[in-house]
């Protein structure tokens, strides 16, 4: 009896594993699809955000710094693309990257136990997110607020690695084969 609730046990903690690794999967696809098209994605959300207005507008109050970056960045974008279009095949391997992580985790989804050092590399690259984010960021003049955000990436990616990592821990323990 006790058999088959471990054998019970095993199906539902694969499963839940195979769901939160294609969670990451599908988050690092979209990191990456999203990377291509950044000159025009920048633009929309200058535009759904209004910063435009916000930073020409003349008024007596300043501009919110959110809105005076958006625009530099917009306004870099745009020029690089006239004038440098080659400077977003940077971007273009960026992307790359991520599709090729996201295919080496299909490896993690189909086997989890077998490859849960998939987890552990994932895991540390979720926590080298937060000093790379921090050093580079620095040294490139991005606001501290925008660094968050991309610290945020590695913070919200470590949590499914995490229980995916803890999950197929209990299944080797339990002799499970995944």
């Amino acid at each position: 009896m006790s058999h088959a609730a471990t054998n019970a046990e095993a199906r539902v903690l694969v499963r839940r594993i195979r769901v939160l690794v294609v969670l990451f999967i599908v988050g690092l696809v979209l990191s990456g699809a999203t990377a291509m098209p950044i000159a025009s994605e920048v633009a929309w959300l200058t535009d759904f955000c209004g910063a435009r207005a916000l930073v020409e507008t003349p008024t007596s109050t300043n501009p919110p710094d959110w809105a005076v970056w958006l625009c530099r960045v917009d306004d870099a974008l745009r020029e690089i693309g006239l004038k440098h279009p080659f400077v977003a095949y940077g971007g273009d391997w960026l992307a790359f990257g991520h599709f090729m992580l996201a295919l080496a985790f299909v490896w993690a989804w189909r086997e989890p136990v077998r490859n849960r050092w998939m987890f552990d590399f994932g895991l540390i690259a979720c926590a080298l997110v937060i000093p790379f984010a921090l050093i580079a960021g620095h040294f490139r003049g991005i606001p501290m607020w925008w660094r968050v955000i991309d610290i945020s990436f590695g913070v919200v990616g470590a949590v499914p690695l995490w229980l995916a990592r803890r999950w197929s821990a209990r299944l080797e323990g339990n002799g499970a084969i995944s």
